[in-house]
């Protein structure tokens, strides 16, 4: 029986170096085709801005595509092919910033004249991150003679055949269907438009916070990029504002509402851009990272980096990129400032614990649920101490400072505040959720 389950297990078989270089040369013809027309530009042009997102776009698949299939065959765990596999996935990730910088160039005319502030901050925005886009198409044209040379060096023959140059050709609509929808919804948008502003002032406060600024020194640079702008921050910013755009293209974009306001769609502009510029500074986030340390080869690793310095790296992606994101959500906070309170009714609403009642870890929950459910934001007030509802450490903290105070005090829009109000009139949820009215039947769903 043992001897059955060994002849049935599949060994993994080994290919030589030699005969993986045909299997290569066959795989990347495409990846070869598309480096050769865009080295071709790169040339003659002399690098001025002159691709467009659907030459970056074709680029991250082609490389996207040959990544996985030197990781298919193990080539990162191979001396011969290490160096390879890491100059493909470098390129992906530079395409992948090339494409989100191109996409916000090509749109930023529609996002409003003021979404970097005054038309000089504009000017100087518009220059900055062209020159940060000229920085990433310099170093995927670098990569993509590297990749070529590290090809041929491996005995890779390299096709000459070009790209169909028709697949780069811009779409551009110039036509736009009526802006119809959602003509009997009013009373909904104007709810998620409060939910949205809010959202961008706490996505503006969030990245004000880690102290974004201009650094020249490129040690001091580093050590932000260490404490403020790892991977991981990297994601959390725009993970942030793309959740904040989904929120307002899904509920408020082409809609009534937003064509009767014009100023939703520059707040947009604002989010869209800054998006844009996270999408860019993540992906750039990760290749220093994985620069740093995640690499398994040190040859990989050192021949990485004479190509593509770190610091320069860093430089374009707080100086340029996370700088201009943050100056493009600072330009827009005063305008989601001045639509919160026209999209939402402000009201205040004393409450008092009565019995037995307290305001321990589980009611406070149910109260921020209620307010993230609405998505704007509610204060409290106790004995004098003002706290953020859609908080619970805000809260409990409050609590914990007046334990003998029953009285609470909050203000917000009417909705959240009626829900609270509802809340306390069944005893804080106290006797279980399923006793609590169907109004507030979404509590019982977390």
């Amino acid at each position: 029986m043992a001897v059955e389950k060994m002849a049935e297990t599949a060994l993994e078989e080994l290919v030589l170096e030699r005969q993986f270089a045909g299997l290569l040369q066959t795989q990347a013809k495409t990846f070869f085709q598309l480096s050769n027309s865009l080295l071709s530009h790169g040339v003659e042009s002399g690098l001025r801005q002159e691709w467009n997102k659907k030459h970056y776009n074709q680029l991250i698949n082609e490389s996207d595509a040959l990544e996985t299939f030197l990781d298919d065959y193990g080539a990162g765990y191979n001396r011969t092919y290490a160096f390879l596999r890491e100059l493909v996935a470098s390129l992906r990730w530079f395409a992948h910033s090339g494409y989100s910088i191109s996409h916000l160039m090509g749109r930023v005319d529609s996002y409003g004249e003021n979404v970097w502030g005054r038309p000089e901050d504009r000017a100087e925005a518009l220059a900055s991150i062209e020159e940060g886009l000229g920085f990433l198409r310099g170093t995927t044209l670098h990569l993509l003679s590297a990749v070529r040379n590290e090809v041929s060096r491996l005995g890779v023959e390299v096709t000459s055949e070009t790209f169909p140059e028709s697949n780069f050709n811009p779409l551009t609509a110039k036509r736009k269907l009526p802006r119809n929808v959602g003509q009997e919804e009013l009373d909904e948008e104007e709810k998620k438009v409060a939910e949205v502003t809010t959202k961008f002032l706490q996505a503006a406060e969030m990245i004000a916070e880690a102290g974004v600024r201009r650094i020249s020194d490129a040690e001091e640079r580093h050590r932000f990029f260490a404490r403020e702008c790892t991977e991981t921050s990297a994601r959390v910013y725009e993970a942030t504002v793309h959740n904040l755009q989904s929120t307002y293209d899904t509920h408020i974009q082409n809609t009534v509402l937003e064509g009767q306001d014009r100023r939703l769609r520059l707040l947009r502009g604002h989010t869209s851009s800054a998006l844009h510029l996270l999408e860019a500074v993540t992906y750039l986030a990760h290749f220093i990272e994985r620069h740093e340390g995640e690499i398994r080869s040190e040859e990989a690793k050192r021949r990485i980096g004479e190509l593509v310095g770190r610091s320069e790296v860093e430089e374009v992606t707080l100086n340029t990129f996370l700088y201009w994101a943050n100056r493009t959500l600072q330009a827009g906070v005063q305008l989601a400032t001045d639509l919160l309170p026209e999209y939402t009714n402000i009201q205040q609403l004393e409450l008092e614990l009565s019995g037995e009642l307290s305001l321990h870890a589980r009611p406070a929950a149910l109260i921020v649920g209620i307010v993230n459910h609405y998505g704007t934001p509610v204060e409290m007030e106790l004995a004098g101490h003002k706290s953020n509802a859609g908080s619970i450490l805000e809260l409990l903290v409050a609590v914990g400072s007046h334990p003998g105070q029953r009285k609470l005090l909050f203000r917000g829009d009417e909705k959240p505040l009626r829900d609270i109000g509802l809340l306390f009139q069944y005893g804080l949820g106290e006797s279980g959720l399923q006793t609590l009215p169907s109004e507030l039947g979404y509590l019982r769903q977390h």
